[in-house]
Formats: structure tokens, C-alpha cells, sequence
């Protein structure tokens, strides 16, 4: 994630590096900085609905300033993949004549999380404590169970209540007109997934991977790295699979806790180079050894 000096300068979102991935679908990409998120920005006849906040309220209104000049007299929606500083933590901005959506789940993690979140994330680095120095999180306004379809005029979007799998109340955007599938870190491009805490769970996550093939998207936009389709699914189910079948053989064989890590770590790091996150592997094999979740 960062080396041991930490992150030294704020992580910013270049707002000027959007790019249209389908008529009336923009996505900001993360440019593989950490910490910084691919921002989505969705443009119907009446409304423009923005997919994460970046972190920290120099993110939140460079993010803002830009959604309404795509917006101009049509309303601005926000929305946030999951309650995490570099996905929501931007919010405050967006506070005032903006509607704020979330799942319950979410709702809920970032009360209970969202201040020890702060205080953790500003232990990386002098770059992210600038980011998060009095920094206020904001409540959601409207807050949905299940699912919840948006009409932003011409354009339908689909939220869904998926978690937990990387965090309690992780959400997935989908716009099943253009085939486009907003996944937040449930899918990032050549990272390895990172399973935080306690309500991050692998057994779960890989059911909330298979009820994302099963929408068909034709583009998939992950919480980090480049766009990219069903692949990038695929490649997520394929190591978390990986990762499950070797701790139970390795388990199976007697091998101590700590030796079932440092050897998984070494096949997936062989097996997948170049992909970042590498410190997190020992995350999913630690869900795994927990057993299958009730």
C-alpha cells in the first residue's frame, strides 16, 4: 500500500484526466495512484449522479466543482461504493442541494467505523493526515434496503445492497442500459483484494462476484485500476478460489497458520506479477482459515 515513510503528499484527483467510457458515462481514473478511487459521473436528461467522493474535502469539492459543470441546471446525486476514506470521505462538500444515497449497511459502517477509519488512515503517511486533518463525515440523506433503480432522465441506474464481502455495506452500480457495472473494490484491476477487518469476508465475496457475472456487464469499472470487462471478475474469482482450495490443502497437510500465509503468498505473488496490494494476501488466506461463513 505505501512504503515505510508513508504517503508524503496528498493523494489528488486529477479531474482533468476524465474520460467518457459510453455516451453520458465518465469515469476519473485513478492513474494506479494509491488511495486515489476511479470516480464515476453519470449523465441523465434530468439529473447527474457522481460514484464516490475521492478523499478528504479537497477531493470532494475538486469532484464537486466538476459534476456541476457536466451537471449545469440538472440536479447532482452522490453515491459511494462503500463507506472507506478514499471512497467516501469526501462528502462534506456535496452537503449542501446535493442528494446523498446509500445502502443501510453502508449507513450504518460508516457511524460505527468512520472516526477509527480517520484516525488509521492518517497513521500512512503525512500525504493522507493533511487529506483527513478535520475532515467531517457526513450522514447520508436518503438511505435504501435491497435495491433502489434511479431514473436520472433517459438513464436507469440500479443500486445494490451486496455486502458483506470487502466491507458490511458494499454496493454495486449498475446501469443496465449501457452495460456498465460501477463495483467499488469488490473488483480492481491487477490489485489484490483487501479484506480490512472482521466484516470482510471471502466466502461472501465470492458470492457477491458470481451475482455480478450473472448481470452480464460489458464494461466494469473497479474501485482501482484500469476499466475492463468480465475479466477483471474472473480474475478476482479465480484467486479468491485459489487462495481458498490451498489453506484447506495446506490445513489438510498440518502446516502451522504462519506457514500456510508464507507459502500462499509466494504461489499468488508468482502467479500473479505486477498486481499491487501484495501485503493484503495474507488478509484473504486469514478469512479462509477462519472457515466458510455462516
Amino acid at each position: 500500500m505505501n512504503d515505510e515513510a508513508g504517503i508524503q503528499e496528498p493523494p489528488l484527483v486529477d479531474t482533468g484526466a476524465i474520460e467518457e467510457i459510453a455516451p453520458g458515462v465518465h469515469v476519473i481514473p485513478d492513474g494506479r495512484i494509491p488511495f486515489i478511487p476511479n470516480v464515476g459521473v453519470v449523465e441523465g436528461d434530468r439529473a447527474v449522479l457522481v460514484i464516490d467522493t475521492a478523499m478528504g474535502h479537497r477531493n470532494g469539492e475538486a469532484i464537486l466543482a466538476l459534476a456541476r459543470q457536466v451537471a449545469g441546471e440538472r440536479k447532482v446525486i452522490l453515491t459511494t461504493t462503500h463507506f472507506h476514506p478514499e471512497h467516501a470521505f469526501g462528502a462534506k462538500p456535496f452537503e449542501r442541494d446535493v442528494t446523498y444515497v446509500m445502502n443501510v449497511a453502508q449507513a450504518e459502517e460508516l457511524a460505527a467505523k468512520g472516526q477509527e477509519y480517520v484516525e488509521m488512515f492518517s497513521t500512512f503517511g503525512p500525504g493522507l493526515a493533511e487529506l483527513l486533518d478535520g475532515v467531517e463525515l457526513v450522514p447520508p440523506d436518503l438511505t435504501y434496503e435491497g435495491k433502489l433503480r434511479i431514473d436520472l432522465g433517459g438513464k436507469a441506474v440500479e443500486l445494490s445492497e451486496v455486502g458483506p464481502a470487502h466491507t458490511r455495506g458494499d454496493q454495486l452500480i449498475h446501469l443496465p442500459g449501457d452495460e456498465i457495472l460501477f463495483a467499488g473494490d469488490l473488483v480492481e484491476n491487477a490489485f489484490f483484494p483487501i479484506l480490512p477487518d472482521p466484516d470482510a469476508q471471502g466466502d461472501k465475496w465470492l458470492h457477491v462476484l458470481d451475482t455480478m457475472s450473472r448481470l452480464g456487464p460489458k464494461l466494469v469499472v473497479g474501485g482501482h485500476g484500469a476499466v475492463g470487462g468480465t475479466e477483471l471478475i474472473d480474475a478476482f474469482r479465480e484467486y479468491l478460489e485459489a487462495v481458498r482450495e490451498r489453506t484447506a490443502e495446506l490445513e489438510g497437510e498440518g502446516a502451522e497458520p504462519d506457514a500456510i500465509v508464507a507459502k500462499i503468498e509466494a504461489e499468488m505473488f508468482a502467479s500473479h506479477e505486477g498486481w499491487g496490494n501484495q501485503e493484503w494476501v495474507k488478509s484473504a488466506v486469514e478469512s479462509f482459515q477462519k472457515g466458510p461463513s455462516a
